[in-house]
C-alpha cells in the first residue's frame, strides 16, 4: 500500500511542499484548496513534470475534502 499525504492549500507553499514530497518519492499527494480549479491545475502541472524529474508518484488536486 502506498503512503499518501494530504496538503491543505495549493498556494506557493503548498505547491512547493507537494513538489518536494513527490520528488523525494515519500508518498502520493492529495492537494486540496477551496479555490475552484487551483489544486487541480497545480496537480496537473506537477504530473506533467513527473517524467522530467523522474518520479512515479501520483498527485490528485481537489476543492472538496
Amino acid at each position: 500500500m502506498a503512503n499518501k499525504v494530504s496538503i491543505i492549500g495549493a498556494g506557493a507553499v503548498g505547491a512547493t511542499l507537494a513538489q518536494r514530497v513527490l520528488e523525494s518519492g515519500l508518498a502520493d499527494v492529495v492537494l486540496v484548496d477551496i479555490a475552484k480549479g487551483v489544486a487541480q491545475g497545480k496537480s496537473l502541472d506537477l504530473l506533467d513534470a513527473a517524467p522530467i524529474i523522474g518520479h512515479e508518484r501520483n498527485i490528485i488536486g481537489t476543492d472538496d475534502y
